[in-house]
Parts: structure tokens; sequence; C-alpha cells
């Protein structure tokens, strides 16, 4: 019978495909389900022989592990190089698109105060 081996819902899609490449190279049989065309189904990866899981869930461990470490290193070479981006850079880059969020968070904030303070 078959099992899931792992979940893809949110899982970018570079992510998923080195992950499928992975599981190919190490030859563990395998197949996938997509989201289909509303997003409710499940995407996942399965495999069909029970017996794999170990190895497969070792498999992605280590390589989840490696790619966490790849974006730390790559995330601390940016802040070195004085090249990752700051919440300035980002009003800097779309001043529209900040301002609506702080907005939003400022209605949001409103909104959820406002019977607190009237109860004086």
């Amino acid at each position: 019978m078959a099992i899931r081996l792992y979940n893809l819902r949110g899982v970018p899609d570079d992510e998923a495909e080195e992950m499928r490449q992975l599981l190919q190279e190490t030859d563990i049989d395998f197949y996938e389900t997509p989201p289909g065309n509303w997003g409710i189904s499940a995407p996942a990866f399965w495999l069909r022989d029970e017996a794999e899981l170990e190895r497969a869930k070792r498999l992605i461990d280590s390589y989840q592990a490696q790619r966490a470490a790849s974006a730390q290193e790559q995330r601390r070479r940016l802040q070195l190089e004085g090249r990752q981006q700051t919440i300035f850079d980002a009003f800097k880059n779309e001043p529209l698109k900040m301002i609506i969020y702080v907005l939003a968070a400022l209605v949001v904030l409103y909104l959820s105060t406002k019977p607190f303070i009237d109860m004086n």
C-alpha cells in the first residue's frame, strides 16, 4: 500500500524539483500527486513500497538540512556584503504596497482595541 512521504503544499517549485531528482537518482520508487486545478487535493510524494520509507526520509532530511545551511550561508554572505534587503529597502522599492500593508495593520489594531477602549 502507498504511504505518503512528503507533503508538497507550500513547497517552492525549485525545492520540489530537487527532491524529485534526489528520489529518482537513488532509485526510490515514488509517485507524485498534484495540487489539482483548485488547489484542493493534497500535493505530495508517495512511496509505493513502505519498506523504503526510512531510507527516503533520511535522504529528504539530509537534503533539507543542506538546503537550510545553504540558505543561511547565503543570508550571511548578503549581510556581510551589505546587500541583505531590509524593511527600508522594501519601502524604497515598493512604497505603495508597503503603505497598504501598514494601513491594513493599523486598521486591524484599531478594530481589535476599540471595544476595550470604549468600555470606559
